[in-house]
């Protein structure tokens, strides 16, 4: 498995420093008991946690050097998940007996920094988060060699919950469309299932059930999510989203260099990106329907594990230029709408837009350190 592509020979200032900032921000922000939150002052993120965006944020503080704060982050989903035990076993066992709860009984997608549900309605049964905080601790491990004997307990629990319900429909990244079956989803659950079964921490019997749950993930996004040669959104679809780099690029679900990767990031890029900006999927409305750094980030990745550290450079740059004077990345910019007239609902809802946005900072840092720059703090 690939963590990181070949660097270039010299790597320069304008990749580092952006990303140092990132890092400093991130440290910054991370809260006492290990979560990190969304955003600081975004009225609708306020004061919670995602597993999904934690997940990328600490696997890009750990790739960054920054060990510790991604070991908080994975105890801080850790004791989420222990808090939460008979309910996740009580979720396993009626899908085992083939009476599968309800979606509103199934495990949220954010939590509070203090581990609780929020009280405000959420669009909250999403699988991808639980797929990749597993993938991102396995990573950590394999990058530091730490022990993930602290985490056993959840790593068991989530691989139970997501192998008994990973071929639910729920809602994607974006928190949209749970009728459907999202091609991101299954990829975040496949790379997590792969990292929990060679960590050294499950059981021989978990392990087998594991691989086996990823074996038919994987037989089901070639079957199913694949349209004209490319992954497509969610089974069924024959459109792109660009949480679909993730699954060709930093998750490694299916490989960079190979044709349906290649296919993939080609679709993602002409359908999705305007200038190094990249749009998540081209009926987007939210906030008008922007580009968003995280996704450039993300396919940025991509195109370095698939050979082209140039155009991954381009994008880093598209993003890193995002940033407010004062250094802050948004969660999308307003430079290139898909729905100019959907722009000003959103801000009297929410008011303006996400800034900053940690995921954004740290998928510019995960960048920086796939194109070979030491971030450190």
């Amino acid at each position: 498995m690939t963590l990181q592509a070949t660097p270039p020979s010299t790597p320069r200032v304008d990749l580092i420093e952006p990303a140092r900032l990132g890092v400093q921000l991130i440290e910054r922000l991370q809260d006492a008991g290990g979560a990190y939150p969304a955003s600081p002052s975004f009225s609708a993120y306020a004061g919670y946690s995602w597993f999904r965006d934690g997940a990328f944020i600490a696997d890009a503080m750990s790739a960054a050097g920054s060990a510790e704060s991604a070991e908080r982050f994975f105890s801080w989903c850790a004791a989420v998940l222990e808090a939460r035990e008979p309910r996740i076993e009580a979720i396993v066992a009626a899908a085992r007996a083939g009476a599968p709860v309800a979606d509103h009984e199934m495990l949220g997608t954010r939590f509070t920094f203090a581990g609780e549900e929020g009280s405000d309605d959420w669009w909250d049964f999403q699988l991808d988060g639980y797929g990749t905080w597993l993938w991102a601790a396995g990573q950590h491990v394999r990058r530091h060699g730490g022990d993930p004997a602290p985490w056993r307990r959840a790593i068991e629990l989530t691989v139970d919950y997501l192998i008994a319900s990973w071929e639910r429909p729920c809602f994607d990244w974006w928190e949209e469309h749970a009728e459907h079956v999202h091609v991101s989803t299954l990829g975040c659950i496949a790379a997590g299932l792969r990292e929990a079964a060679s960590i050294g921490v499950l059981d021989a019997d978990r392990i087998e059930l594991a691989r086996s749950a990823e074996a038919a993930i994987l037989e089901r996004i070639h079957r199913d999510g694949v349209v004209d040669g490319h992954l497509s959104k969610w089974i069924g679809s024959r459109e792109v989203d660009a949480s679909l780099a993730a699954v060709v690029g930093l998750l490694d679900v299916v490989p960079a260099t190979s044709e349906l990767g290649l296919a993939t990031i080609a679709a993602v890029r002409r359908q999705l990106a305007v200038d190094d900006g990249v749009h998540r999927y081209l009926a987007d409305t939210f906030f008008g329907g922007g580009q968003w750094p995280l996704l450039s980030c993300f396919l940025g990745i991509a195109e370095s594990r698939a050979g082209n550290a140039a155009g991954a450079e381009s994008l880093f740059r598209w993003a890193a230029s995002a940033a407010t004077e004062s250094g802050d990345l948004p969660e999308q910019v307003r430079a290139h709408l898909l729905a100019p007239d959907r722009f000003d609902e959103w801000v009297k809802r929410w008011g303006t837009v996400a800034t900053p946005l940690l995921w954004s900072h740290a998928m510019l840092v995960r960048l920086a350190v796939e194109l070979g720059a030491e971030v450190g703090r």
